[in-house]
């Protein structure tokens, strides 16, 4: 299963008032290295809603180990974690720099919707690449 790599450095306006980086800050990096990995699959959100569809939330998960700091440098870990009719999970690990500390893992669950909102089967023009890049590690176009 291809999965994808992404750094962050931590900023100033990351951190609360203890200096460390607030939790709510893991989840936005969960969907930095979510959006990154359907970008190397070539599907873009982007492109997902040129074709009619949305990716709602409807479950997240992290699981807090160790705190990151300010100007700390990161690694985000993402993979799909399991694919069903109408939705998807996505599996995330964030490291320290230089992977020597799991610092958080989590993951988030997106249903399919049309544009009336309404949930609908994954398309199989999308469920064709994330069902390739399973298979071969390779992205859709590579």
């Amino acid at each position: 299963m291809k999965r994808n790599q992404t750094r962050i450095r931590v900023i100033y306006a990351d951190t609360d008032a203890m200096g460390i980086v607030y939790h709510t800050n893991y989840i936005k990096w969960f969907e930095i290295g979510r959006n990154e990995l359907f970008r190397e699959m070539d599907m873009p959100y982007a492109w997902i809603e040129q074709q009619g569809y949305g990716m709602p939330l409807t479950e997240v998960f992290a699981h807090y180990l160790y705190p990151a700091e300010y100007d700390q440098l990161l690694w985000v870990e993402t993979g799909i974690g399991f694919v069903k009719r109408a939705s998807l999970r996505f599996d995330y690990v964030i490291w320290d720099e230089p992977r020597e500390r799991m610092l958080v893992e989590g993951h988030t669950v997106h249903a399919f919707v049309d544009r009336g909102r309404r949930i609908v089967r994954i398309p199989p023009l999308i469920l064709d690449r994330i069902r390739k890049t399973e298979e071969t590690g390779e992205t859709y176009g590579g």
